[in-house]
Parts: C-alpha cells; sequence; structure tokens
C-alpha cells in the first residue's frame, strides 16, 4: 500500500498519478491527509500527557524517598486525571490509525510515468511485435477441437468431476504439461532464480501482503473452515516467504522460481473468448520473482520482459508486449508488461504472462526492508512475472503447430516430452 508520509507530503502527484488509473474514489486522498492530521495531533498529546506522567511518577517517588509523604499523595491525586486522559486518548488514537489504514488500503499503486492515461485493454500500447502468424493448414482448428480429436484434453470429463474450467489433460496432453513445467523451471534456474516449493493455501496475512486482500477476495477460493485461501498464483506464496523480514542490500537482487497449481474463480466471465484453455478456474504456472533495490527495479523489470521472450521465442511462438494504460493495470502494480501469443485459429491474441514491478507497495504491506552499509533499513521493490502460464501456452502450440497429419512439438520440448507430434 502507499505510505501515508508520501501522500501527505505529495498530494497533487498522487491525485495526478490516480487520475492516469480513472480511480474513481480520490477524495479518499484527503481524507487519509485529515484523519493523519488528527492522528499525528493526538500522539503528540499523548506523548506530551505521557511525559508528564513519567514525570510526576518520578517526583512522586522522590518525594516518598525524601520522607515528603503528604507532598507526595498531593501529587498522586493529581496524576490521576492523567491516567485517564492518557487512557481517552489512546483509544481515540487507536480509532484514527484504524480508520486510517482502512482508506490507505482502498488506494491502488501510483502508475509508473511512462504509463499512459487509459480506461481498456484496447489503449495498451505495444512496444514490440515479434514473428509472423504461423501458417496452417486449410480449416484449421481451434485448440477445443484439436484437444478432442487426438484425445488429449477432456473438458466434460472435468465438468464431472468438479464443474467447468476444470479440464483433464490426458496421455500425451498430460505429457506435454509436465514438459513445459520442467522446460520452465529449467530456464529459470538457469538465469539464477532458486527454485522454490511452496504451500497452495495461503492465510489472510499472506492475501493482504502481496495485495489480492481486500481487492480480490471474491476471485479467490475460501477455505472458510481453516479461512485459508487458495493460492491464484505462486507470486503470492513467495512473496511472502520475505514478510517481516529485513535482508542485506548486498543480497539483492533475490531472485526465486515456483511451480504450483493457481486457482481463480473468474467470477462473471463467460462467453466464446473463455472457451476452451482461454480461461480456466485451475491452472499451471511456472512464477519468477524478484526483490531488487529501488534503484534498479526498472532494469530489472526490463531484464524479466526480456527473460519471459525469450522463452516465447524458443517455443517458435509469434507474440507482442503490451505496456499496460493506467486503466488495465492490476491493483498492486507500478508498471506492468504483457505478453500476447497469436491463436492463428481464433485469430485473436491470448495473454500468456504479465510482468509487473510493484514498487514499494508490496513492500511496505510486507514490513519487507533491506538494510544497506550505513544501517538504515529501507523498503526494497518487489516484481513477479509469468514464466509461463501454461493454458494458453498450450492453446498455442497446438493451435500454431497442427498440421494435417497432427501436431508438431516445438523442437526445444521434443526431450522434454519423449515425442515430437501428436497423432
Amino acid at each position: 500500500m502507499l505510505q501515508v508520509n508520501y501522500i501527505r507530503e505529495n498530494r497533487e502527484k498522487v491525485l495526478e498519478r490516480l487520475s492516469i488509473r480513472n480511480f474513481k474514489l480520490p477524495e479518499l486522498v484527503d481524507e487519509i491527509i485529515k484523519i493523519d492530521e488528527d492522528r499525528r495531533q493526538t500522539q503528540t498529546s499523548l506523548d506530551s500527557l505521557s511525559a508528564e506522567a513519567n514525570a510526576a511518577a518520578k517526583q512522586i517517588g522522590d518525594l516518598m524517598r525524601a520522607g515528603k509523604k503528604d507532598e507526595a499523595e498531593a501529587l498522586k491525586a493529581q496524576t490521576t486525571s492523567h491516567k485517564e486522559n492518557i487512557k481517552n486518548l489512546t483509544e481515540k488514537l487507536t480509532e484514527l490509525e484504524i480508520a486510517q489504514f482502512n482508506l490507505v488500503v482502498q488506494l491502488p499503486n501510483l502508475p509508473y510515468d511512462l504509463v499512459a492515461k487509459g480506461s481498456t485493454a484496447e489503449e495498451n500500447e505495444v512496444v514490440y511485435l515479434h514473428g509472423a502468424p504461423a501458417a496452417l493448414p486449410t480449416k484449421a482448428l481451434p485448440h477445443w477441437e484439436l484437444a478432442a480429436k487426438y484425445d488429449i484434453i477432456d473438458f466434460e470429463l472435468g465438468v464431472k468431476i468438479t464443474g467447468a474450467g476444470f479440464p483433464v489433460y490426458k496421455g500425451k496432453g498430460a505429457r506435454l504439461q509436465r514438459a513445459l513445467i520442467n522446460f520452465f523451471l529449467d530456464h529459470a534456474t538457469a538465469a539464477g532464480y532458486k527454485e522454490m516449493q511452496v504451500p497452495h493455501l495461503v492465510n489472510a496475512a499472506s492475501g493482504f501482503g502481496t495485495g489480492q486482500l481486500p481487492d480480490k477476495e471474491g476471485q479467490m477460493y475460501h477455505s472458510t473452515v481453516d479461512d485459508l485461501y487458495l493460492i491464484p498464483t505462486a507470486e503470492v506464496p513467495v512473496t511472502n516467504l520475505y514478510r517481516d523480514v529485513i535482508v542485506k542490500e548486498e543480497d539483492l537482487p533475490i531472485k526465486n522460481t515456483a511451480y504450483t497449481p493457481c486457482f481463480r474463480r473468474e467470477a462473471g466471465s463467460y462467453g466464446a473468448h473463455v472457451r476452451g484453455l482461454n480461461r480456466l478456474h485451475q491452472f499451471d504456472k511456472v512464477e519468477v520473482v524478484q526483490i531488487t533495490h529501488p534503484d534498479k527495479s526498472y532494469e530489472t523489470l526490463e531484464d524479466m520482459s526480456q527473460y519471459v521472450q525469450s522463452l516465447l521465442q524458443e517455443l517458435g511462438l509469434h507474440y507482442r508486449v503490451l505496456r499496460l494504460c493506467g486503466g488495465d493495470m492490476g491493483f498492486t502494480s507500478a508498471m506492468t508488461y504483457d505478453m500476447e501469443v497469436w491463436s492463428a485459429a481464433q485469430e485473436r491474441w491470448l495473454e500468456v504472462s504479465s510482468v509487473s514491478n510493484f514498487e514499494t507497495y508490496q513492500a511496505n504491506r510486507l514490513k519487507l526492508r533491506y538494510k544497506g552499509r550505513e544501517g538504515k533499513a529501507q523498503l526494497a521493490h518487489t516484481l513477479n512475472g509469468s514464466a509461463l502460464a501454461l493454458p494458453r501456452i498450450v492453446a498455442s502450440i497446438l493451435e500454431n503447430y497442427q498440421t494435417e497429419n497432427g501436431i508438431k512439438i516445438p523442437e526445444v520440448l521434443v526431450k522434454y516430452t519423449g515425442f515430437d507430434m501428436i497423432d
């Protein structure tokens, strides 16, 4: 979340950057500043009164030791009102802190200077285009028809077992999934990321730390008996490894990767654009997460974007890179690149990765700091990216590599799959 001191000292800039997002509640900024003024005044009064009470207590002790009992008792009577006032001020301070917190968590992150104003995905900026659409055979099929034709993904069986959005991968379809996971993990570790195995359920504190709560609770599966949430992405548990941690500056950047299943309710998602693998409730993903020095985070964002693109290039996929406009960015992001792969069979772009810099937004929630040689603890910057999410990558491979005789496997995956054709 944003730091209150920054909001107070940079009111105009905060309002200007929130307008880039088309944020609908700019009045929250002045409410936060007003409560903060009350909070600081109350804190000053409480500190002053507490100092007076402490001084009186010391004076009472001195009088008692000097045998001046009557004077000590008289001073004790005067301090009774101090205790009551301290109690009242403490209660008021707590109320103000809660009210301030409840407002601050409603503010999204401030967009970076390169982020353009906009409201919809159509206003995102295309910053790079790679390759050309695949040349497909006559009457090319979308991936859901290919999945049925070659019996590698069964959507109806998933409906029977669980419900829509929970496909069953079969035979070479399951092996392709496993091959992609290992391919992505091997490349991540070769790029300096440490592989982690993390829980697939998290507590509310973890959801708050990375910004899923209270913003996206309606999109998360909630195990109410234990008050745990199924993870929407490995970003949540991996980043929370460093909640309430002070790292050494010389240890930055910290680079972690993890494979996990991901669970998203995707409430309100209907229509042809979510057919097949285009949008699921459960899917597999390899995530990369970095914790960096604030001076290096945008350089790191570019590096992470290039890393994700290298995976798409090795898979031989036609893709583009978008810099998201303010209105299309996630709540916690300061700047995001989306990578989209062209589906020649569906004739549309499919998002396969988002790479984001959160600056100090998550770190402030997590209390994730680094300490430099001068000994001062400061908030770190956090970044994450999909590297990669499997469903639309699988969809793209099936569609773009289809031939009249079957589906070719990208050459870089053959050593992982053990076969070069789905037929």
